[in-house]
């Protein structure tokens, strides 16, 4: 029997979403042990005045196996 847990986490990146992701998984994955997955609840950009994406940001859901 194995039992998972489930962590929301925040991360941003100027490149792209998958970028923000990427990062995001690598940063927990620096603390947390059997990362097995992520749900991305949420994508959000923050603009220039003109329109432009200055940043992508995305909060996700991180499930990881307990040992």
């Amino acid at each position: 029997m194995s039992i998972a847990k489930v962590i929301e986490v925040s991360s941003s990146s100027t490149k792209g979403i998958d970028d923000a992701v990427q990062s995001g998984l690598l940063k927990v994955a620096t603390t947390v042990k059997n990362v097995k997955g992520a749900w991305v609840n949420d994508i959000k950009v923050v603009t220039e005045d003109d329109g432009r994406v200055r940043e992508w940001r995305v909060n996700m859901r991180v499930n990881f196996v307990v040992e």
